[in-house]
């Protein structure tokens, strides 16, 4: 339990801390003041997050002239990815190359019925800006010209550039073709992120074999910031710029979109609008120069830092019979890094977005769980966009709470559908058990009760004379051992003796005096009494209620004749 109370104290204590270095950074000065710019639009954002650092009317609408050649490209580059088409393809121009084409329009002097390779054409089209070798690229990767406008929309479409159209493969100027700052910085972003784009944009110098129609051409890039012998735009060489794109006409004015890297750091920079100014002996053009000091004023301002620890206790988890109270503490798998400005910033102000990936799948934790495991994530954020992210992971070992885990497999096992079936069989067969045995014993214990409340009955009647009723089966005994006693009327005394005596004892009576053994008053055998047949069973409901006349008579018969000594009754 101690562990409990502790976190929310180191939580607390990280968040203090987190604000104190908020509050040291905020009372240092503030970064540099952004450069002053010349032209008419630009942005510059983070590669690799998309951020914007800053910008001047990066929403408004203006035209890309040759920057257009950008998507144009890009959209070769992809289909070469997917399979569709391959650098190695000999494509021959035809009439389309000439389609909407100007005089004094750049070119590479590329004419109908020439041919060459599609890795030329995207040289062609990048380097030395021809607009006909965009035209040619076109109609070999879409089929023809309004097909790959069109899907040069829809890419544009689906990264999210709403205030970009396009109409043409080339950027020569039409009402119906524009884009802003912003939108055409994450169009160059994605294309940069293409290892095969970036190959051909940052090359300075780039020679086309010849041809059927032509000689070798020596391309040279116009992209001032990486040639350094540049003839178009001289004096414009930029040490840490890598790649780009220029552009012109008099409608668009001078353009630019470029890509520099220092420490780690890359920037992407777009400028439309730009101007050709006096400059002493010579001219300067604002698209290089108002590039020049974005990206000079972003790398003395910001730079790459730690935006999360990998040591800091970002928030705690209940993990299923675990020790200590169920709290498993997560930190980051590693730290984050994101480009910030270096002085000012409170890192606290940075939204997180952290994410259970139990609490998702709605499965919860359960112990054991190894020291290390991945369990969440988390995400920072700054003005919605994202700088980076990190795998949670556990700091320990969760251990397993083995009083918790025996409660829940108990728990468990007697949850289980037949576990209680066999439960609830058992409990009904001993409550019918039970149920039984007291009704038995309750029986029993009235049949008790009966049978004393009889024998004290039948004490009574002897006492006040009278008897009990004789069951049956004693009737019949009584009148067949009657029938034998007078059967044995005639025998010496001394049998009639033993027969009365077994007689006396099997009737129940006391046995009587000594018999008298006097002279028979007849000579001839007296008759025997007529014989009867014993009664029929009572049903049982008639036991135990008064014996018949005819039973009392035959017991007064007995009686008498034991009296007489077998000599039956006397008659009067």
């Amino acid at each position: 339990m101690r562990k409990i109370k502790i976190l929310p104290m180191i939580l607390i204590l990280s968040y203090l801390l987190a604000a104190g270095g908020g509050v040291l950074a905020a009372e240092q000065s503030a970064i540099d003041p952004p450069p002053t710019l010349e032209s008419a639009a630009a942005v510059i954002i983070d590669e690799a997050t998309g951020r914007v650092l800053y910008e001047l009317n990066g929403g408004e609408q203006r035209y890309p002239a040759s920057l257009t050649k950008v998507m144009t490209v890009l959209l070769a580059v992809e289909a070469v990815e997917r399979g569709e088409a391959s650098l190695d393809d000999s494509v021959t121009a035809g009439t389309e190359a000439q389609q909407g084409m100007v005089a004094d329009g750049s070119t590479a002097g590329i004419q109908a019925g020439e041919t060459m390779t599609l890795r030329d054409l995207m040289y062609c089209a990048m380097l030395g800006s021809a607009n006909e070798a965009c035209n040619i690229i076109a109609v070999h990767i879409a089929g023809s010209l309004d097909s790959f406008v069109q899907d040069m929309n829809e890419r544009a479409e689906a990264l999210g550039c709403a205030d970009t159209h396009f109409a043409n493969t080339h950027g020569l100027p039409d009402s119906s073709h524009y884009t802003t700052a912003r939108d055409f910085a994450v169009i160059t972003r994605e294309a940069m992120s293409h290892e095969l784009f970036f190959e051909i944009s940052s090359t300075v110098n780039y020679t086309v074999p010849a041809t059927n129609l032509s000689s070798e051409r020596r391309l040279s890039n116009s992209n001032g910031l990486i040639n350094p012998e540049c003839q178009i735009y001289p004096g414009n060489y930029y040490e840490y710029a890598r790649a780009g794109k220029t552009g012109h006409t008099s409608d668009a004015g001078y353009c630019l979109a470029s890509l520099a890297e220092r420490d780690n750091v890359r920037l992407i920079c777009v400028v439309l609008g730009g101007q050709m100014l006096a400059n002493g002996d010579g001219y300067k053009y604002t698209n290089f120069t108002d590039s020049r000091a974005l990206y000079t004023w972003v790398f003395n301002n910001f730079s790459m830092q730690e935006v999360l620890s990998a040591t800091e206790l970002v928030t705690g988890v209940t993990v299923n019979l675990a020790e200590d109270g169920g709290q498993a503490i997560l930190r980051p798998e590693s730290a984050v890094s994101a480009l910030v400005p270096n002085k000012g910033f409170n890192p606290a102000t940075l939204e997180r977005d952290i994410v259970i990936f139990s609490e998702q799948t709605g499965e919860g934790l359960t112990a054991p769980i190894a020291a290390g495991s991945v369990l969440g994530e988390v995400t920072l954020s700054l003005d919605g966009v994202e700088l980076g992210s990190a795998n949670l992971v556990t700091g320990g070992t969760i251990e397993l709470a083995r009083s918790e885990y025996m409660k829940q497999e108990i728990a468990g096992f007697f949850s289980n559908i037949w576990v209680i079936l066999i439960i609830v069989l058992l409990v009904a067969a001993v409550a019918l058990y039970i149920f039984s045995v007291v009704r038995y014993r309750k029986l029993h214990r009235r049949h008790l009760e009966s049978v004393a409340a009889a024998k004290e009955r039948a004490a009574q009647r002897r006492e006040s004379g009278s008897y009990a009723a004789v069951p049956p089966e004693e009737e019949e005994k009584t009148a067949v051992l009657a029938g034998s006693l007078r059967s044995s009327a005639s025998r010496p005394a001394v049998h009639a003796t033993g027969e009365l005596e077994k007689t006396t004892v099997l009737a129940g009576d006391k046995p009587p005096a000594a018999p008298r053994y006097t002279k028979p008053l007849h000579s001839e055998r007296p008759a025997a009494p007529e014989r009867r047949e014993p009664p029929a069973p009572r049903p049982p409901q008639e036991r135990g209620a008064a014996a018949p006349r005819d039973n009392r008579a035959r017991r007064d018969y007995f009686e008498e004749f034991f009296r007489n000594n077998g000599q039956g009754p006397k008659k009067d």
